[in-house]
């Protein structure tokens, strides 16, 4: 088994504190995959294997709906002694209630948990509710390039070739395992999306008009890295002779959101150090959602490296906003803790303007700013603003 050592040595972290640590991301990131290897290590570690309790509730063992009671009592049965044992909870989502079963659990059981799912119900305000102060989320995204190389790495491709093959295909784990062109590539995504969208929106939210629903996300794909309103989407949908709400276009956003879709990254007045409620760009779980729902399009691959490093972002556990500075436009401000950063993204330095530096520059103080492209010859450093090609950011400690 390949391993992401980050999400294990995070779930280590925690192992034994008094937390259900919650794994959420879009479907087929890796979020079973990172709980065997979980699995693996407590047994490596002493735990018995009987103490493991591994129970997925999308397997065949689990066809019918079952209830929250039920679950708690399949789960209590299989515990036959007072020793402690390790609860591995795979999407937890389709059981209706769960976190009432897991609370109880928590409460009145010698245990340490782990729940995976593929909706965001698992961060809701009902969870809030029963396990107030007592979960830790850990998002789950799909491959970094970092992590793309080392499962390629029986792969003599140079690093340039590699990165090439990344953007198109992105790091679903199981096309980054596999050797598929990238028609195969892109039908397995086109596959991902559909199963997302049929089982985590059109059927969970009983949308009847799918077709609108598909243009509605379209456009979004569309889109991607670029600021966009609901208001927008419907006059667009009036152009094309089509009629919907902004209220039923919040919804459709909300819901994609809440599948690990897409991401939406709000904006950042660096003067009044505000987070702004307006102009909000989105960027989708993986690039190859884009390619593999709208075809490949060499002209999008722009706004898709703005994907990718906005992903780079989040996996360091920066919270990530588009910067503005009165009417000039940072792609990323990035915030952890007392650290700051600012990136500007662009597929080569334009040769006769200065504009990608020039923003950096505008901007009045002394935290790192970065330069990120595919130029092959860009780098070094202006007045302190660092020019940096899109693998080396990649791969960087920054």
């Amino acid at each position: 088994m390949i391993i992401r050592p980050h999400y294990l040595n995070m779930l280590k972290t925690y192992r034994d504190i008094p937390l259900v640590k919650i794994l959420a991301g879009i479907r087929r990131s890796g979020k079973s995959t990172i709980l065997e290897m979980l699995r693996s290590d407590l047994v490596q570690s002493g735990i018995t294997p009987d103490h493991i309790l591994y129970l997925c509730y999308t397997s065949e063992d689990f066809s019918e709906i079952i209830t929250d009671q039920e679950m708690y009592q399949n789960i209590r049965a299989q515990m036959t002694d007072n020793k402690r044992y390790y609860l591995l909870l795979d999407e937890v989502q389709e059981v209706r209630g769960w976190e009432k079963a897991v609370n109880t659990l928590l409460e009145s059981t010698n245990t340490d948990i782990y729940v995976t799912g593929s909706n965001s119900r698992l961060v809701s305000s009902e969870i809030s509710t029963y396990l107030t102060g007592r979960y830790i989320s850990i998002p789950v995204y799909t491959l970094s390039f970092a992590e793309y190389l080392e499962f390629k790495k029986e792969d003599s491709r140079p690093t340039g070739e590699l990165l090439n093959e990344y953007i198109r295909l992105g790091g679903f784990p199981i096309v980054a395992l596999g050797n598929f062109d990238d028609h195969s590539a892109w039908q397995i995504i086109e596959g991902i999306y559909h199963s997302v969208i049929t089982n985590d929106i059109t059927r969970r939210h009983n949308i009847m008009n799918y077709d609108l629903f598909d243009r509605v996300v379209r456009y979004i794909v569309e889109n991607v890295g670029k600021t966009f309103s609901a208001n927008a989407i419907v006059k667009f949908l009036k152009h094309e002779k089509r009629s919907l709400s902004v209220e039923a276009v919040y919804n459709y956003l909300s819901w994609l959101e809440k599948a690990f879709v897409i991401y939406r990254c709000p904006r950042y007045d660096l003067q009044g150090k505000s987070v702004l409620k307006t102009q909000e760009k989105f960027y989708l779980a993986d690039p190859s959602l884009k390619y593999s729902i709208m075809g490949f399009n060499p002209k999008s691959i722009a706004a898709m490296l703005e994907n990718i490093v906005y992903f780079e972002l989040r996996r360091r556990n920066y919270d990530v906003y588009i910067g503005k500075n009165e009417t000039k436009e940072i792609d990323f401000v990035a915030l952890r803790r007392d650290e700051r950063i600012y990136v500007q993204v662009c597929r080569y330095l334009p040769e006769e303007s200065d504009r990608e530096a020039a923003n950096l520059l505008a901007i009045r103080d002394h935290y790192p700013k970065y330069i990120v492209t595919m130029d092959e010859l860009a780098a070094g450093n202006i007045n302190g603003v660092r020019i940096m090609h899109l693998a080396d950011f990649l791969l960087s400690e920054l």
